[in-house]
């Protein structure tokens, strides 16, 4: 079996950054997951089939982590560099959300569709782990566990992302904004039991 890679080893980022540019220039040109193999994508990168598995379990984890990526990226456009757990900047975040998934809708071609489930729980975990670092940044109103904490980050990431789903797939009878003012009450309510900030 293959010892899994070290992530923090600069060697290792390299490597993967490499496999990661190499597959997004594949998908640009073949615009079909299909037709991108993982020999394709080590030959691009100059490394070999061994090394592409030591990094990654197959294509489709390259796939989640550059969808990651495009959303992580985005909430940090959207979000100050030093954002906390406070009001204006969950506010924020849900905008961030709103947008990002009904440019990803617009642009969505019906070949990707298959991937839309896929796509969606990638996104939603990044969301949970920038909820979950800002938890872990405040104070709680009584003793919390480190699973209450993180299952407060699964609830409220979901809170955010069901409703940005609907919103971004359906009419959009109601505006962006109006749809944020009542995910924000949720979200604050949410989050009141695990933490002492007034939001």
């Amino acid at each position: 079996m293959t010892t899994p890679a070290n992530k923090n080893d600069p060697r290792v980022k390299r490597t993967r950054q490499l496999l990661l540019q190499a597959f997004i220039s594949l998908l640009e040109e073949r615009r079909n997951i299909h037709s991108i193999s993982v020999q394709d994508i080590a030959e691009r990168a100059t490394v070999n089939r061994a090394t592409f598995y030591a990094h990654f379990e197959d294509k489709y984890a390259l796939l989640e982590i550059w969808m990651r990526e495009k959303f992580h990226h985005a909430l940090e456009s959207q979000l100050p560099a030093t954002s906390t757990l406070q009001r204006s900047t969950l506010r924020l975040l849900i905008f961030a959300v709103f947008d990002f998934l009904a440019l990803w809708h617009y642009h969505l071609k019906p070949a990707d569709r298959q991937f839309v489930p896929f796509f969606e729980v990638a996104l939603q975990q990044e969301l949970q782990e920038v909820l979950l670092s800002w938890l872990n940044q405040v104070p709680s109103s009584v003793p919390v566990c480190q699973e209450e904490v993180e299952t407060t980050a699964q609830v409220i990431s979901w809170a955010i992302f069901g409703p940005a789903i609907q919103w971004s797939r359906g009419d959009r009878a109601i505006t962006r904004d109006t749809m944020a003012h009542y995910v924000l009450a949720i979200v604050i309510a949410g989050l009141s039991p695990v933490t002492t900030v007034t939001l």
